[in-house]
């Protein structure tokens, strides 16, 4: 599907991380955006940026928690726009922990912004998408959702259901109707979470894990809308071999994953966070 000028775009996740990335280059390309966030920090300065620049936008801060701040989300869309073209599922939640030491409800609350919130969001589009016989879903995965790091449980159990919903999708839409989902699945990216947990381990994810840039996700989801592309891997080194073996060797799958430094990465974030809060 090409973007066109003038598409509504609805963007969760707007003002932090990559989500500013996503804004600007849509921007550029003259869609019109409906941009939410929670707590909201910086979505009226980033509206106003990019308004600047003749985009037409409108801003709601949103807990993707609240299933009526949802709707209202999608209703102020079509209010605003009369129409929506692209959602894309870019909010995410992380906690870094041992599994047992989660309190039920951070899990809870990472499920629902994960992955609740894309398949109910998506849920509400798709009919007036079906209606006017254009749209596409992106959904914001990762690749812990492909290898299942340790200390990572809820977001690797959410970014992997998101990549088995993009594909169910587009089973169900491709051959009945031109509405289609591609899922995005990036490594560890100079933004957002990755800078929380760097910040947080004193030290850069090991170099043979990889390290990519904003932009390269923002041109995946460009290139996977334009191109129909069922899944896009974002990392500057090559996974897909390791993924391969992984998915028929499990057991090399988890060496490899200890052996390259995740493990011991989030440790240390882990271990960093600890000492934080047991000091004076």
């Amino acid at each position: 599907m090409k973007i066109n000028p003038g598409d509504v775009v609805i963007l969760t996740g707007a003002s932090g991380g990559i989500g500013v990335h996503f804004v600007r280059a849509l921007a550029r390309l003259k869609t019109r955006l409906v941009l939410t966030a929670y707590p909201g920090n910086l979505l009226a300065e980033l509206r106003a940026e990019i308004e600047k620049s003749g985009c037409e936008t409108v801003d709601m801060v949103c807990d993707l928690r609240d299933p009526e701040e949802r709707a209202k989300l999608v209703q102020l869309a079509y209010d605003r726009f009369g129409r929506v073209d692209i959602l894309i599922n870019n909010a995410g939640v992380e906690l870094n922990s041992y599994y047992h030491e989660l309190a039920e409800t951070r899990i809870a609350e990472v499920l629902t912004v994960n992955l609740i919130a894309p398949m109910m969001l998506t849920r509400m589009v798709l009919p007036r998408m079906l209606a006017q016989k254009r749209g596409h879903i992106v959904n914001i995965a990762s690749l812990a959702g492909k290898s299942g790091p340790a200390f990572q449980e809820p977001y690797a159990a959410t970014k992997a259901a998101l990549i088995a919903f993009t594909s169910s999708l587009r089973c169900t839409y491709r051959h009945e109707s031109p509405i289609s989902a591609s899922a995005i699945v990036p490594g560890f990216v100079e933004a957002g979470i990755y800078m929380r947990l760097k910040a947080k381990a004193g030290v850069a994810a090991p170099a043979l894990l990889g390290v990519s840039q904003p932009e390269a996700v923002v041109k995946a989801v460009i290139r996977a809308i334009e191109g129909d592309l069922p899944e896009v891997l974002v990392n500057p080194l090559p996974v897909r071999p390791l993924l391969a073996l992984t998915a028929m060797f499990p057991r090399i799958g988890e060496w490899a994953t200890a052996q390259f430094g995740a493990t011991a990465f989030f440790k240390r974030a882990i271990d960093a966070e600890k000492k934080e809060r047991a000091a004076p």
